[in-house]
């Protein structure tokens, strides 16, 4: 992904394709790596694929929320010039989608969410902070995905310097509560775009009535199921993935 990376001013981010964009939001404690699948398929198949690292661990601690998050977000598309493009977005990520969907409705084409945040999410619980403790982050890793051999060494060691750096653990702390304070219902209803929503029947963060209820809530959604899958779809499945999002971009004319 290497060549795909650009840094201008503020922003870094993977960017690849020609066409219609698609920006991808990563979550909380996810990286640009775990939608290397979708980038790749979609940029070489008629998109323009976009993914700015959030600057989540950078802010102001004061600024470190999802209002802010979407702000940034804002700025970056107005730098790039995009226009009618889809958000997709995964846990904070399609939080964030969400938040900036419901400020600036006349820019998204469509948004696709998959085990986003914004309704209901369950986190590391009141444990979570447990610095120093590698097993019990490496269980907390494992139990975001179906099958646990998803949650590699890398992806521990990870999540696992984030909770060991103060800083860095101060802002996912402001940034989880934030979350919950922006939750999304009584917006739902008035997003009128097409709205995709991919879902881990496994999925213990963000469960499938999670998904069931944004179904409802949004008009024009589509959900999709994957079997034996967690929190992170398009990291433990990602060729289904890929079928189910291109299937809903045909359907939707995107």
């Amino acid at each position: 992904m290497g060549k795909y990376y650009k840094k201008d001013g503020k922003f870094a981010y993977l960017e690849a394709g020609e066409g219609r964009s698609i920006v991808i939001l990563h979550g909380l404690m996810g990286n640009l790596s775990n939608f290397d699948g979708v980038f790749d398929y979609f940029s070489k198949n008629g998109y323009n694929v976009i993914m700015p690292e959030l600057p989540i661990y950078s802010m102001p601690l004061l600024k470190t929320n999802v209002k802010n998050l979407a702000k940034f977000i804002k700025e970056f598309t107005e730098y790039k010039g995009l226009k009618d493009y889809i958000l997709l977005g995964n846990s904070l990520g399609g939080h964030i989608a969400l938040y900036y969907t419901k400020h600036y409705p006349e820019s998204i084409a469509g948004i696709v969410l998959t085990g986003s945040s914004g309704l209901y999410e369950s986190a590391m619980g009141e444990s979570y902070p447990k610095r120093g403790d590698y097993e019990y982050i490496k269980k907390k890793a494992q139990d975001v995905f179906y099958d646990p051999k998803i949650a590699t060494k890398e992806v521990v060691d990870e999540v696992y310097d984030t909770i060991n750096d103060r800083s860095k653990l101060i802002r996912t702390l402001s940034i989880a509560k934030s979350a919950i304070r922006h939750n999304m219902a009584d917006d739902l209803p008035n997003m009128k775009m097409p709205a995709c929503l991919i879902w881990g029947k496994n999925d213990s963060v963000t469960p499938p009535d999670v998904a069931e209820e944004f179904d409802r809530l949004l008009p024009n959604s589509t959900l999709y199921w994957i079997d034996k899958c967690g929190h992170a779809a398009m990291m433990e499945h990602p060729e289904e993935f890929n079928v189910l999002l291109e299937k809903w971009l045909i359907q939707e004319k995107l």
